[in-house]
């Protein structure tokens, strides 16, 4: 067995095992990455595993901080779409979908969060579904504070069907029926998940944080040994930026903007700083940012897209620069946003309401 060091917090293989060819001669290639998908899943099962978190974190807010609830002060429609290292079988894939609106009379934004991720095939799944609702308190006219809670549900559950166990591993005739493995009781599991967010915001800066899973729901299902059932770890995030006006936007074209940021992101052993920016230029959206997992260089992100009427689409690529550089076939992010009102109404009713801050990337 060796161990495999270069695991980012996006899904990172927990317990991180790996099985080299060698251990095994005669099995087929096929069978190995069977066996090594059961192992390393079967892992990720017993143990808490980790959240996915978006390359294009900008385009899906309310994963980040419920405390952008409300903050594009329309009624709001977002999507993204995640395939992480496409050089392995179906590694990991995730997806999100939410809602969000401005209640501008109560001060207040509310939102609803949908989250998915499929590892090895669908081997292993979890799923949260969540309500945020979001306070503004406008401090003077140039500095505003934002609370925000998150309430909902985390589910996780296994295929066990799917699962191969090395006692199914003839070295000759390759994968048999039978297994040892004893079927737990239940293969899915549901948990009540909390979690709550600030933001500061200004027309120069924003600064962010949030902790998820406040309650540490116990999302295992294979019970191993009292030390790898636990619940979630509680997820730190902190994050902030600025913005840089290049061109003043008007009723017929969008303003063109550089806005410098960074997301932080830490979850029981795995940790992630994301440093790079985001440009709005007219009707295009473009962004580079550099990812570093404190054990080592994980991966460049870069990002292109495009604004036009209530759309707003992008699509990312992660080129790993870390030891599986060749070997993942890097990572596919889409994103899709529909505000539904870009009138100057819009923007009357937001400069009535004292709404000055910087952080269009996000909305």
């Amino acid at each position: 067995m060796s161990i495999l060091g270069n695991s980012p917090l996006q899904r990172a293989f927990p317990l991180g095992i790996s099985v080299t060819y060698a251990e095994l001669p005669g099995v087929l290639i096929e069978d190995m990455r069977k066996l090594l998908t059961a192992l390393l899943l079967l892992a990720g099962v017993a143990a808490s595993a980790q959240d996915p978190i978006f390359s294009q974190f900008y385009a899906m807010p309310l994963q980040i901080n419920p405390g952008f609830a409300g903050s594009a002060f329309a009624p709001r429609i977002g999507v993204a779409y995640r395939n992480q290292w496409t050089g392995f079988s179906n590694a990991y894939r995730s997806y999100a979908v939410f809602y969000e609106q401005s209640l501008d009379r109560l001060n207040s934004g509310i939102g609803f969060n949908l989250e998915g991720d499929n590892a090895g095939d669908g081997i292993y799944k979890t799923t949260r579904f969540s309500a945020l609702y979001a306070y503004r308190l406008n401090i003077n006219d140039d500095l505003a504070l934002k609370l925000g809670v998150e309430a909902g549900i985390y589910q996780t559950s296994v295929d066990w069907e799917k699962l191969i166990f090395p006692d199914q591993i003839d070295p000759v005739g390759g994968i048999g029926n039978n297994t040892g493995e004893t079927r737990p009781d239940a293969t899915n599991k549901t948990q009540l998940d909390i979690s709550s967010g600030l933001l500061i915001l200004s027309d120069k800066l924003y600064f962010g944080a949030a902790l998820k899973h406040l309650n540490s729901p116990n999302e295992s299902i294979l019970l191993v040994n009292d030390n790898l059932s636990r619940g979630l770890p509680l997820r730190y995030t902190i994050h902030g930026g600025t913005e840089v006006v290049v061109k003043k936007g008007n009723k017929l074209n969008a303003p063109s903007f550089i806005s410098p940021n960074f997301l932080f992101v830490s979850q029981g052993p795995y940790r992630q700083l994301n440093i790079g920016a985001y440009a709005g230029l007219g009707s295009i959206i473009t962004g580079a940012w550099y990812r570093h997992t404190f054990r080592n260089s994980d991966a460049v992100i870069l990002m292109a897209g495009f604004r036009q009427g209530v759309f707003k689409m992008g699509i990312s690529y992660d080129l790993t620069v870390s030891g599986l550089a060749g070997k993942s076939g890097g990572t596919y992010e889409f994103s899709l946003g529909i505000l539904f009102d870009q009138s100057e109404r819009l923007r009357k009713k937001k400069r009535r309401a004292g709404i000055n801050d910087c952080i269009h990337m996000f909305q």
